[in-house]
């Protein structure tokens, strides 16, 4: 497995060819064309009223239960307006919405509304209106409609979002010595962190094995994933469109303590992007995406279950930030009296961050990058 120096290197002395057949170096693309596009896909269903609490609704505090975090106080949300704020694990995000460089589109669904996983994720990867809709993905096509565009996948397989004709290489960490039990520990930290008496338990055993996990600081795996999507977009012979992924946003139970935790994951690595990028950070746009939502009643568990709309998160200098886009349906009425109703298609909002910042032709968007789509109008007004 090659490192990103190492693979950086064969780029810039040539050897893009063995990766890349038939194709010349990505440093033309990257000096004609400033902008970068970085896609972070959350798989396991993000709460969004988790993440973007709507607290300013009259029966938030009701339909949440113990999931509603108070607005004052110790672990108190992180206000946006009078009606939304950021989950108090998102304090980075929150200053950039501050700069305007942060932004929300909130209730986003899928034409799929079933509640499967590999379903929804189908859905949303190829970018079509079923699961079955396509064997390729919707951001390998958008490559495709760049003229000498290239991207990029951090992942340990080859995403279906960038399946397809369009040259798309997909780039693994090497794992180095700290691989094996530290990575298997970060796993389960998550896991037994959920039950104080097992946690406590899980600690003592790590300690007698001389074993540390990732602490919240480091942000783990997400956060070095979009570290490393900063880095290679701040190099010269830099991919323009790159995509990175995470696991375990699935949270059933103990909500609190599972999503505060993978908060902290997306909010470090925003910094960590923002700070990898320098001055390129200006011309870029980050678009972080889940398959759905999840349940705005609480469970048994405290946790929320499979549910519909979710939240589309925005950031970088090319972003139009510091609010809440699109429509709102608030909480007064729920879909079969459980979810949260989708108010716009998630691929209205990814349409307009393509045509808008990476100068994507309409037509292009309606009939090949998102098929037979043409009803599904570009969002107005997300990039600066």
């Amino acid at each position: 497995m090659l490192t990103r120096r190492q693979f950086l290197a064969r780029l810039a002395g040539g050897c893009s060819l063995l990766i890349w057949p038939g194709l010349t170096t990505l440093a033309a693309d990257a000096s004609e064309h400033p902008q970068r596009l970085l896609v972070v896909l959350l798989r396991g269903a993000m709460d969004g009223l988790g993440a973007v609490p709507s607290y300013g609704e009259p029966r938030f505090a009701e339909l949440r239960g113990p999931l509603a975090l108070p607005d004052s106080g110790k672990n108190a949300i992180l206000k946006l307006d009078d009606n939304f704020a950021l989950h108090p694990s998102m304090a980075y995000c929150h200053r950039l919405f501050e700069r305007q460089e942060f932004g929300i589109v909130h209730s986003c669904g899928l034409p799929y509304t079933g509640r499967s996983h590999f379903d929804a994720q189908d859905c949303l990867e190829n970018g079509s209106s079923s699961p079955d809709g396509s064997n390729t993905g919707w951001l390998n096509r958008a490559v495709a409609e760049m003229q000498g565009a290239k991207g990029l996948s951090i992942a340990s397989a080859q995403p279906l979002m960038v399946r397809g004709d369009a040259p798309f290489v997909t780039w693994s960490p090497t794992p180095g010595k700290s691989g094996g039990p530290t990575v298997l520990a970060n796993h389960l930290a998550d896991l037994y962190a959920e039950d104080a008496n097992l946690s406590e338990a899980f600690a003592q055993a790590l300690s007698s094995q001389q074993i540390v996990p990732d602490s919240p600081a480091h942000g783990g795996q997400l956060a070095g994933a979009m570290q490393s999507a900063g880095q290679f977009m701040a190099e010269e012979n830099a991919p323009r469109v790159v995509m990175v992924q995470d696991t375990g946003w699935d949270t059933h139970a103990q909500q609190n303590a599972a999503l505060g935790r993978k908060l902290v994951e997306l909010d470090t690595g925003m910094k960590q992007l923002h700070e990898s990028l320098g001055d390129h950070w200006q011309h870029t746009a980050v678009v972080v995406v889940t398959e759905f939502g999840r349940t705005v009643r609480i469970n048994g568990t405290k946790g929320t279950d499979h549910g519909t709309a979710s939240s589309i998160l925005l950031a970088g200098g090319a972003i139009k930030g510091g609010k809440v886009h699109g429509d709102w349906p608030g909480l007064s009425k729920l879909q079969e009296d459980r979810d949260l109703i989708s108010a716009q298609d998630m691929r209205s909002v990814l349409k307009g961050v393509l045509r808008d910042h990476m100068q994507i032709d309409a037509d292009a968007l309606d009939s090949r990058v998102f098929p037979e789509s043409r009803d599904i109008k570009a969002m107005e007004g997300l990039v600066a």
